[in-house]
């Protein structure tokens, strides 16, 4: 086979390695550089072909009609260095850059297919052992980006998992509990979430995305008939709600021309217990009935207050007479003449019922002051019904007479006492004729007291 020398376009293997250019890896060795260790590896016939050595021996690569055998052994060589070039240009593709496992395979592939058409002269089995090395450094690259893809699997299917844990847990919370508005939005969120999992996310298997999905599609539909059954139960909370204060607004509203201020005041009382215990209906339903409530309410009372404030003034001055009449009351103390007192009081007591209601505040104040000269008299007059009770000076003259004669009798106690000379008898006898002596004056002054 003849080669003639004439221009060559570059190879696939060299557009290889311009296109790779962009990436920062070292430069080949220059062909120049390699040339003549190339050449160690082939010779040239006397026919002018050229043969490259083989591990199985040599084989004809072609010819360089009208060069020199060194030119026609430099040629040959020069192809070697460029497919060795493209080679290690492809391994440190291959080791220093982000270049994936796929293209490699691909770029290696190309290369083969060069190398097993081309009709070099060099180091073909070094050239292949490169071959070797680098399909064994893609597989490396391969099995590393498989561990990274796998975790980033994992990472992918955790962050997955945490979504669905989150939405099942809103799915569980009681419906009382929750605040449906932020938990809505919420959930909405979660569902964005798990949609830009799968568009910019690793893919997952199909197995863990179906089981997935299914939770998160069921937390999501719980959710739903939780929020709807909750809606639906408010709003028959909110009519029955709507119901009752109806009731008690037209219950209010009968009440509001009352003047049986008491009683009225009492049930108006008891529904406004009831309506706290009614609960919400709607808010403009609630807002409206609240308004006619209130009003019936603020009617009845202005007209209390406006009636209490009318009695109040009249209470006041009510007052003034009963403090003037304090101090006619209060002056008959202390008392020197019982029966002038008595007819005294009299007339007080008679103005005082007459001269009616004080404030309440006043009431106790008043009434306690006009109590104590009331006491005071009362006293007085018991105290001379007793000293002037005949049963009672009878029962204090007996009890005199009745000690007067023990004292006697003790008297002559002690003189026999004295006379026998017996220390213990006569201090016994002292002792006990103290004592009655003591009971007889005591006995004596209170029967001075009953006049007697």
């Amino acid at each position: 086979m003849s080669e003639h020398p004439k221009p060559q376009p570059p190879s696939p293997a060299v557009l290889a390695g311009r296109k790779a250019a962009v990436h920062p890896v070292a430069p080949p060795v220059p062909p120049e550089a390699e040339a003549s260790r190339s050449t160690e590896f082939g010779r040239v016939g006397e026919d002018g072909t050229v043969y490259v050595r083989t591990p199985d021996g040599e084989r004809a690569v072609g010819s360089y009609p009208g060069s020199t055998p060194e030119e026609a052994l430099a040629y040959f060589a020069r192809k070697y260095d460029e497919l060795y070039a493209a080679a290690q240009l492809l391994e440190q593709r291959v080791t220093q850059t982000d270049l994936s496992s796929h293209d490699a395979r691909e770029s290696l592939r190309h290369l083969r297919e060069q190398i097993g058409e081309a009709n070099v002269v060099g180091d073909l089995p070094a050239l292949e052992a490169l071959v070797e090395r680098i399909e064994e450094e893609i597989e490396a690259k391969a099995a590393a980006e498989a561990e990274q893809r796998a975790a980033a699997r994992a990472e992918a299917a955790k962050a997955r998992e945490a979504l669905v844990v989150e939405a099942e847990e809103l799915a569980a919370r009681e419906p009382q509990k929750i605040q449906w508005k932020v938990a809505s939005a919420r959930m909405r969120e979660l569902l964005e979430e798990w949609k830009r999992h799968q568009r910019t996310g690793p893919r997952l298997d199909k197995e863990t995305e179906n089981a997935l999905w299914q939770r998160f599609s069921a937390a999501r539909n719980a959710f739903d008939r939780n929020r709807k059954a909750w809606f639906s139960q408010l709003d028959e909370m909110h009519e029955q709600a709507k119901r009752i204060k109806t009731r008690l607004v037209e219950e209010a509203e009968a009440l509001a021309k009352s003047r049986d201020w008491g009683p009225t005041a009492g049930a108006f009382k008891r529904l406004m217990q009831q309506w706290r215990q009614a609960g919400r209906a709607q808010r403009a339903d609630d807002d409206a009935l609240w308004k006619r409530f209130k009003a019936a309410q603020d009617a009845f009372f202005e007209a209390k207050d406006a009636v209490v404030a009318a009695e109040n003034a009249q209470f006041a001055e009510n007052l003034k007479v009963k403090e003037a009449l304090l101090e006619e009351a209060e002056a008959l103390l202390p008392v020197t003449d019982l029966d002038r007192a008595k007819t005294a009081l009299r007339s007080i007591q008679e103005r005082w019922d007459a001269a009616g209601k004080v404030p309440r505040e006043d009431m106790a104040r008043v009434e306690g002051r006009l109590r104590k000269v009331e006491q005071a008299i009362r006293d007085l007059e018991e105290e001379r019904w007793r000293r002037s009770n005949p049963e009672v000076a009878a029962r204090a003259q007996s009890m005199v007479e009745q000690l007067e004669r023990a004292v006697q009798g003790l008297e002559q106690d002690l003189e026999a006492a004295r006379a026998s000379g017996d220390e213990k008898r006569i201090q016994e006898a002292e002792q006990a004729l103290e004592a009655r002596r003591q009971w007889l004056e005591q006995a004596r002054a209170g029967l001075s007291e009953l006049g007697s």
